[in-house]
């Protein structure tokens, strides 16, 4: 039995980290691929869960080593995901989900060209402005630097499978929830998951 992977991508500043988070504590079964990454460790942030934090030369000496599903540069610093990881995961049946920029979800389709990929989209170019000025965590040429790559980011949506717009998180976080339940009721998942009731269900009584 395989699980089902899922790929969560949208431009900084979008929630997309806030509703992965609210969505793995309502849906059973579901498990986030930590990343690796080599950007520096954040206040309140822990290496092995929200990161594994990464020297950068440990972080590329994996990439020769082809141990990474997929990686990529961003913003000067490197993101990836290890195979070996997922892999097992997927093996148990555990879904699991993988939230990372448009870049690496174009490697992971090429690699798993069944996962199920969303993205996030804001409901505005001046509320994703001020969602990353809120942050209080980057300098203002960080932001604005990010501002500037956002457009070219949210054009990639036309590459997804499912598009969600996060404009009331309560929706946008039901929405998603959709999407992952929806993909669950599929019938080759139903009879992978059921597959001794359903033989049960449809063999005569003697």
């Amino acid at each position: 039995m395989s699980g089902l992977l899922f790929v969560v991508s949208a431009a900084s500043g979008t929630g997309k980290t806030s509703l992965v988070k609210a969505l793995l504590e309502r849906v059973n079964n579901l498990h986030v691929s930590v990343s690796h990454t080599t950007r520096g460790q954040r206040p309140g942030e822990l290496n092995g869960v929200h990161y594994h934090f990464t020297h950068k030369d440990d972080f590329l000496a994996q990439v020769e080593q082809g141990g990474f599903i997929e990686y990529a540069e961003v913003f000067g610093n490197y993101y990836g995901t290890a195979q070996a990881t997922v892999e097992e995961q997927l093996s148990k049946g555990h879904d699991v989900l993988l939230e990372i920029d448009w870049q690496g979800a174009q490697q992971v389709r090429k690699i798993f060209p069944d996962s199920k990929q969303i993205f996030i989209l804001p409901p505005s170019q001046f509320d994703l402005r001020q969602r990353l000025s809120n942050r209080g965590t980057d300098a203002v040429e960080i932001i604005e630097h990010r501002l500037s790559c956002a457009v070219a980011d949210m054009q990639q949506y036309v590459n997804f499978d499912y598009v969600i717009i996060n404009d009331d998180f309560n929706k946008a976080l039901h929405d998603l929830e959709s999407v992952i339940t929806a993909n669950r009721l599929v019938l080759d998942q139903q009879v992978n998951r059921h597959q001794q009731l359903i033989e049960k269900l449809i063999t005569p009584e003697s």
